[in-house]
C-alpha cells in the first residue's frame, strides 16, 4: 500500500486462503471484510494489508495481501488499547480542557496516556475520568483518519507543544495523520477500531509522574495507565492478578519481613540488606556456588573500582558511558566503579599466556557492579544502581563455542528448576548501537539459533535486543501468577577478545583469538530476590527461609523442653528460634505473618513424650504429633534436597 489516496485501478485483496476478492478503485479493508460476509464484517476490528496493522477505513490499492483482525487475534488488542487510550484523553481533555497531550500507546499490560498539568491527577479525578470514558463510549464515536501536511498539522496543534514537537521529530516525506473522534483530535499513526463504542471493558488504574520523553532534564508530566481487553472476563482475570500481584509486592513484603531496606542518606537504588534477606541471599550464593563449581567454573575477583582506561579499551565509554557513574581522579588517573564484570575477567585471561589445552577456561564472580539508573525507574529492588551480578566468562576456541552454549543452556535448565520456574527463551539480535560486522552479528547470531535448534528449544526472536557486543539468549522466568521476570542471560561476544586482543596458541603453534561467552543465572541478584519475594509471596522454601522452625512452649513450664529442642534443631544445621513471650495465640499469627515453614509447639504431652507437635505454613490449625528426631529430620531432608513444598499435611499420604 503506497499511499492513502484511491488508486484508479480495481483492488485486489489476497486472503490469507489464498482466495482473492475483487473490488472497486477506493476501497477499504471495511468493504472486504462486508464482501466476505456480515458476520466477518461486524466482527472486524482491523486489518493487517502487506504486514501492516492498519484501520478497517484505510483505502487500499492495488493488489495487496490481506488479512482482517477479530478479537480472536493477537494483534488486535494492541489497537483496542491504542483506542482506549485516545477514548482516556478524550475524556481528560472534556474535563480538564487545559490538559496538554503527550503520548497515548498500548502497552503489555494495557495503555497509558501523558499530560501536561499543572496539579497531579487524583484517585477521584480517574474516577471522573472513567466516568467520562462511559459517555464517549455511549456515543460510539467514529474514529475517523486524516492526512495532512505539515503546516496544516502545526496550524491544527498550534496550542500543543508537545505534539508539534514531536511533529518537527519527522521525515520530509513521512506520512502525517491525524485521528479525530468526536470533538477530540491528536497527532496520531494509529490504527484504531473503528468506534469508540468497541471499547466496554476497560478500566483506569493508577496515576504517576513521568518525564516528557524519559528525560529526566525534561519537564514532569501525568501518566494515567489503564488496561482494556474485549471480554469482560478476561478483564476480570486481569484485574484479580494486579490484586494478587498487589498482595506479593516485594516492597511491602520487604518491610514487613524485615528482609531490606533503602535510605535516603544511603542513596536511591542502593539497597541495605537486612539479617533475613542476607540469610536467604547467602543460601542463593552458596547453592549457586557449589553448583557451578560442579559445572567446571574457576571462581575469580575483581575490583569495585577501575581505572577507566579499561571501558576504553571494552567500548563501554563510547557504548555505555550514560549508564555509567562519572570519573573520579586519583593521582592524575581517571577511575570509574564499574558497570560490568567482564573488562576484569578478560584481564585476568591475559595476565597468563594459554593453548588450546588449556580452554575452555571458565571464570565466575559474585560481582558487584554499578549503573545509573535514572531516578524514575528506580523500584525498590528490581532497578537499582549497585547490584550484584553471578556474572561468568567463558573463553573457547571456535570449536567448542557450541558444546559451551549446550553446557549453559543445561546449567541454566538445572538453577531455574531449583526455584521452580518455568521460562520462555528470547534471541536478541544486533541492535541500533552495536560493535563489529553485520557478517560477525550473522554468523553470532547462526550458533545460537543453531544450537537452540539442535536441542529442540522453542524460542522468539527479540530484534535489535543483544548487547552492544553481541547477540544474546535471554530466559524470561514466568513467576507465579503468569508474569515474566528477565532472568539469566547467554552472550556471546567476538567484539571484546578482538578489542582486547586476546589470545591462545593452537594445536598448530600459531596464535589465534578465543571466543568468549558471558553469562549469568540469578542476573542481579537484588532483581532475583526481589522477583523471589513476589514469586513466593514472601513464603520461601525450607532451605531459603531466613527463620525455618519457630519452637513456642505452651507456657513457661516448658521453655526449658523447648529450648533442648531448639538446640537439637540448631545441631542438625536448622536455623530454629525460640519464641516464648506474649500469649501462645498471638505467636502463633506472628509466625503465621512472617511466614515461618514449621511451628513446632511443646506442651506437658510433648515435654514427657519427647515430642513435639508440627504446624505447617498454610496448614491452619491441623497438627501432627512427631518424635523430635524424625520431625529434625525431616527438616533437613526439606533442605538438603530444596524441596519446594513442605511436609504433606498430617493425615495425608
Amino acid at each position: 500500500m503506497s499511499s492513502d489516496a484511491s488508486a484508479h485501478a480495481p483492488v485486489r485483496a489476497i486472503l490469507p486462503d489464498g482466495s482473492s476478492k475483487d473490488l472497486p478503485p477506493g476501497s477499504t479493508a471495511g468493504d472486504v471484510a462486508a464482501a466476505i460476509g456480515p458476520g466477518l464484517a461486524k466482527a472486524a476490528v482491523a486489518a493487517v494489508v502487506d504486514g501492516e496493522v492498519v484501520d478497517l477505513m484505510r483505502p487500499l490499492e492495488g493488489e495487496v495481501q490481506l488479512k482482517i483482525l477479530t478479537e480472536r487475534d493477537p494483534e488486535a488488542l494492541a489497537v483496542l488499547r491504542h483506542s482506549a487510550a485516545h477514548v482516556l484523553a478524550t475524556a481528560v481533555r472534556a474535563l480538564r480542557p487545559g490538559a496538554g497531550i503527550g503520548f497515548g500507546p498500548a502497552i503489555d499490560e494495557g495503555f497509558y496516556y501523558d499530560f501536561e498539568v499543572d496539579e497531579p491527577f487524583t484517585p477521584d479525578d480517574l474516577e471522573r475520568f472513567q466516568e467520562e470514558m462511559a459517555r464517549v463510549i455511549d456515543e460510539d464515536q467514529a474514529f475517523e483518519r486524516r492526512r495532512v501536511t505539515r503546516n496544516e498539522a502545526r496550524d491544527l496543534f498550534a496550542d500543543d507543544p508537545l505534539k508539534l514537537e514531536r511533529l518537527e521529530e519527522f521525515d520530509e516525506d513521512e506520512v502525517i495523520t491525524v485521528y479525530r473522534n468526536g470533538p477530540f483530535l491528536d497527532l496520531c499513526r494509529g490504527p484504531h477500531v473503528p468506534s469508540t463504542g468497541r471499547l466496554a471493558n476497560y478500566r483506569l488504574l493508577s496515576a504517576a509522574g513521568a518525564y516528557w520523553r524519559g528525560d529526566e532534564r525534561r519537564q514532569m508530566l501525568q501518566r494515567i495507565y489503564g488496561t482494556a481487553f474485549f471480554k469482560q472476563a478476561d478483564l476480570a482475570t486481569h484485574l484479580e492478578r494486579l490484586e494478587e500481584a498487589k498482595k506479593r509486592d516485594h516492597r511491602t513484603l520487604g518491610r514487613e519481613l524485615g528482609l531490606f531496606s533503602t535510605d535516603n542518606r544511603v542513596g536511591a537504588g542502593l539497597i541495605l540488606w537486612h539479617p533475613p534477606g542476607a540469610v536467604v541471599r547467602m543460601e542463593i550464593e552458596n547453592y549457586e556456588r557449589e553448583l557451578i563449581l560442579r559445572h567446571g567454573y574457576d571462581l575469580v575477583y575483581t575490583p569495585h573500582v577501575v581505572s577507566e582506561r579499561l571501558f576504553e579499551i571494552s567500548g563501554h565509554l563510547e557504548n555505555f558511558a550514560e549508564n555509567m557513574f562519572g570519573a573520579m581522579e586519583v593521582e592524575g588517573g581517571r577511575y570509574r566503579p564499574k558497570p560490568m564484570n567482564c573488562p576484569g575477567h578478560i584481564a585476568i585471561y591475559q595476565a597468563g599466556q594459554h593453548s588450546y589445552r588449556d580452554l575452555p577456561i571458565r571464570m565466575a564472580e559474585f560481582g558487584t557492579v554499578y549503573r545509573y539508573e535514572r531516578s524514575g525507574v528506580l523500584h525498590g529492588m528490581l532497578r537499582v544502581r549497585g547490584f550484584t551480578q553471578d556474572d561468568a566468562h567463558v573463553f573457547c576456541t571456535g570449536d567448542q563455542v557450541g558444546n559451551e552454549i549446550e553446557r549453559l543452556l543445561d546449567l541454566v535448565d538445572e538453577m531455574l528448576a531449583t526455584f521452580g520456574y518455568p521460562y520462555t527463551i528470547e534471541l536478541a539480535t544486533k541492535p541500533e548501537k552495536a560493535l563489529g560486522t553485520d557478517e560477525e552479528w550473522e554468523r553470532a547470531i547462526a550458533v545460537l539459533a543453531d544450537t537452540l535448534d539442535a536441542r529442540g528449544v522453542p524460542y522468539t526472536l527479540d530484534e535489535g535486543g543483544g548487547a552492544f557486543y553481541g547477540p544474546k539468549l535471554d530466559f524470561k522466568l514466568i513467576d507465579a501468577i503468569g508474569r515474566k521476570w528477565q532472568g539469566p542471560t547467554v552472550q556471546l561476544d567476538f567484539n571484546l577478545p578482538e578489542r582486547f586482543g586476546l589470545e591462545y596458541v593452537g594445536e598448530d603453534n600459531e596464535r589465534h583469538r578465543p571466543f568468549m561467552l558471558h553469562r549469568v543465572l540469578v542476573g542481579s541478584m537484588e532483581r532475583f530476590v526481589g522477583g523471589l519475594i513476589e514469586h513466593y509471596a514472601g513464603a520461601f522454601p525450607v532451605w531459603l527461609a531466613p527463620e525455618q522452625v519457630r519452637v513456642l512452649p505452651i507456657s513457661e513450664q516448658w521453655v526449658e523442653s523447648a529450648q533442648d529442642l531448639v538446640a537439637l534443631l540448631k545441631s542438625r544445621g536448622i536455623r530454629a528460634a525460640l519464641h516464648d513471650r506474649d500469649t501462645l495465640s498471638y505467636r502463633i499469627r506472628d509466625a503465621e505473618m512472617m511466614k515461618v515453614p514449621y511451628m513446632a509447639v511443646v506442651g506437658e504431652r510433648e515435654a514427657e513424650a519427647g515430642t513435639v507437635a508440627v504446624r505447617r505454613r498454610g496448614g491452619g490449625r491441623k497438627q501432627e504429633i512427631m518424635d523430635r528426631e524424625a520431625f529434625a529430620a525431616l527438616v533437613r531432608d526439606k533442605i538438603d534436597t530444596r524441596a519446594l513444598e513442605l511436609a504433606q499435611e498430617p493425615g495425608e499420604g
